[in-house]
């Protein structure tokens, strides 16, 4: 599995282990929302501000490709949903691996919403682009949530689930929710043999945001996968700029603003 090895090296940061991710899927789901108007401008500030890699649609990585500047990791995005749809939570492949292959991707990302009323079919989809990235030598992202009737998004017990269900399916990263207190988090961490990513959920404060990001990597997790509390910021290449040096360097949240200012 080398080839895996040496793509996710162009995801994770190989000195600290841990990755800092700007998923840009959202247009699909939402259409054309702020911050995403002009792909290769946020592409470009992401990257100069140290992102560790993006993940886009297959459509947009053409426009996404900056040809100078930094280097930065790609994942293709291989589900969709749109939120015009009366259950968007039903994720579908639109994309294949092969596909993402062709287009120069380090890894491929699919969604699956556990509780959702075509959980059934999402599980079925991601087991086939598991077996298709191993095939490849692909990693793969698998950001996966607890969404239903009902369901408790941030309890340990469901975010735990959606834990072991991404890592028994064969992911080599996951994203998930925060349960909200790092000794819940901790033990979901300390029991998945993989990587596990929070998710960065709806904009909020600079501060907030950082505080909970360290929070949870001082429980075991090993980044973020950061959209729109960073695209739709004012100044998203500065942002990114104290995000890294809170998740790859350690420095305290309020310092690494105070030092970005």
């Amino acid at each position: 599995m080398i080839g895996k090895q040496i793509r996710l090296e162009r995801i994770m940061n190989r000195n600290t282990g841990k990755t800092v991710i700007v998923p840009m899927d959202h247009g699909f789901t939402l259409g054309q929302i702020e911050g995403l108007l002009n792909m290769t401008k946020i592409v470009s500030e992401v990257s100069e501000g140290g992102a560790n890699a993006i993940v886009l649609h297959k459509g947009l990585v053409r426009g996404g490709h900056r040809r100078r500047g930094r280097d930065i990791g790609l994942i293709v995005h291989l589900s969709a949903s749109t939120s015009l749809n009366p259950d968007p939570n039903d994720k579908v492949l639109v994309c294949t691996v092969e596909e993402a292959v062709a287009l120069g991707a380090d890894g491929v990302s699919i969604h699956v919403n556990l509780g959702a009323a075509n959980e059934s079919g999402m599980i079925e989809s991601a087991g086939q682009v598991v077996r298709d990235c191993n095939r490849w030598g692909i990693p793969l992202l698998v950001m996966i949530y607890p969404r239903g009737k009902g369901i408790d998004p941030n309890s340990p017990a469901t975010v735990g689930h959606c834990v072991r269900v991404a890592e028994e399916l064969g992911a080599d990263l996951i994203k998930t929710n925060y349960t909200g207190d790092p000794s819940s988090f901790a033990k979901i961490t300390a029991a998945c043999s993989v990587p596990v990513l929070i998710a960065g959920g709806e904009k909020i404060g600079d501060l907030e945001t950082l505080e909970i990001i360290r929070e949870s990597i001082g429980a075991g997790g090993s980044g973020v996968c950061l959209g729109r509390n960073a695209f739709q910021r004012e100044d998203p290449r500065s942002f990114i700029e104290v995000l890294y040096k809170v998740v790859h360097e350690g420095v305290e949240p309020a310092r690494a603003l105070r030092r970005g200012q």
